[in-house]
């Protein structure tokens, strides 16, 4: 496999891709069922996973026990949270998505929300955000910055919104990778309506996944699900846990933080937890009906 650098509005995005360095990625041909003319929905397994940069509970790293938790889902676009690149030695100040990417024989996009000088000893930048894998080839990515208040006290850490563009099977998605803000309503509140407004203006199917350190019913969150649905909601599973307060074991989870929400006419067909101790959050995985974008092939 190779790398091929992307620069795509307010950050670069990595892409991993077969074929020869620097070539646009191929149209795939429309799904045609025979004699009846093009497929109008395909069926896709997503995933979110806040991979806490590859370690568990106890902070212990293992990108590879990391790589295995999201192979044995079965997912195919996956949106992670905490993907650390050259970040620190605490993961070994390793491309954390490049090297999932490599694991999984996948392509990837990665949106770096903190981006800093090279530690000591190193030559590139500290990165720290976002990250997409897809068993599909990604056709372009962007990250964008999403607003920040300027507190004072306990400033905001930066958050991002990674966008790509994945062709499944003919299809055009947008597929979607956050984090918000963990200290304070007001600033989700803020980056929760950015989200709604950039994403909802695609017009692609869109999948929104992500960290979003609120509950359903947290009101933060009311302009983003006036826009997209919450589809372990929809599936009737409110006792989807994700993440332990105060600590506790992940295995103890009971708080719903992470989501997998979808635009209008993509329909949820079925959703789980994934048990696993690989990280500090349950990653959740979602079967979801994509129906054929109206602009088709058209970017």
């Amino acid at each position: 496999m190779m790398k091929t650098l992307i620069a795509a509005g307010s950050a670069a995005a990595l892409l991993m891709t077969t074929g020869v360095l620097g070539a646009a990625p191929a149209a795939a041909a429309p799904d045609r069922a025979p004699d009846r003319g093009p497929v109008r929905s395909t069926d896709l397994r997503v995933m979110s996973f806040n991979i806490h940069h590859g370690a568990d509970g106890d902070d212990v790293l293992d990108l590879e026990r990391t790589a295995a938790v999201i192979e044995a889902s079965g997912a195919e676009v996956i949106g992670l949270q905490e993907v650390d690149d050259g970040w620190s030695s605490r993961s070994d100040f390793e491309d954390q998505a490049a090297r999932l990417a490599e694991f999984l024989g996948m392509h990837y996009a990665y949106g770096a929300n903190l981006d800093v000088a090279p530690a000591e000893g190193r030559t590139g930048n500290s990165r720290y955000g976002n990250a997409i894998l897809s068993e599909h080839p990604i056709i372009d990515a962007e990250n964008h910055l999403l607003t920040s208040i300027e507190y004072t006290e306990q400033p905001t850490e930066q958050r991002g919104l990674l966008e790509a563009v994945i062709n499944v099977k003919g299809h055009h998605i947008g597929f979607y990778s956050t984090h918000l803000d963990h200290q304070r309503a007001e600033q989700r509140e803020l980056q929760a309506r950015e989200i709604a407004q950039i994403a909802g203006e695609s017009r692609r199917p869109a999948v929104v996944v992500g960290d979003l350190n609120a509950e359903p019913g947290a009101p933060e969150l009311r302009g983003l699900f006036e826009v997209f649905t919450d589809t372990f909601a929809a599936l009737g599973q409110d006792d989807a846990y994700t993440f332990a307060p105060d600590g506790a074991p992940v295995e103890d989870a009971s708080l719903r933080i992470d989501y997998v929400l979808v635009s209008e006419g993509v329909r949820p067909q079925a959703a789980h937890v994934v048990r696993t101790s690989a990280s500090d959050h349950l990653p959740i995985v979602a079967d979801l009906r994509i129906p054929r974008s109206p602009n088709g092939l058209v970017r």
